[in-house]
């Protein structure tokens, strides 16, 4: 049995963009059809990229746009209801929805560029 297709990889952004635990890049996409925003961090060398929606409530979470960490730089913190989140895996560590995770999307960086994976329920805005 053949493993489904890679949906097309979508560019995001170059890998210089990303610092180490800095700033995130934000972006938009469809979420379940509906328009939501997502973001890409490095974090111990490895870019990941997440839903900006918090696991306890559906909300933004960046305290300032594409700001999540703490001061510290070790969690991915929400800053409406304080959820603090392992940035390697988007797990809950502590706050009101310890245990659950945030939702990853697939993101690859290859030749100086990030890209992202569109999957069945995150899909890229298509612009006419």
């Amino acid at each position: 049995m053949n493993a489904p297709a890679r949906l097309s990889e979508q560019p995001l952004c170059a890998s210089v963009d990303l610092e180490e635990r800095g700033r995130a890049v934000v972006f938009d996409v469809l979420l379940w059809g509906a328009p939501a925003r997502a973001f890409a961090l490095r974090f111990d060398g490895r870019v990941v990229a997440y839903m900006n929606r918090c696991a306890h409530v559906p909300t933004e979470m960046d305290w300032q746009p594409g700001d999540f960490l703490d001061l510290d730089k070790r969690w991915i913190i929400c800053s409406i209801h304080g959820a603090t989140y392992e940035p390697s895996d988007g797990h809950c560590v502590a706050g009101p929805c310890r245990g659950e995770r945030l939702m990853a999307l697939d993101i690859v960086e290859r030749d100086g560029q990030v890209y992202w994976y569109p999957s069945p329920d995150i899909r890229p805005v298509v612009f006419d």
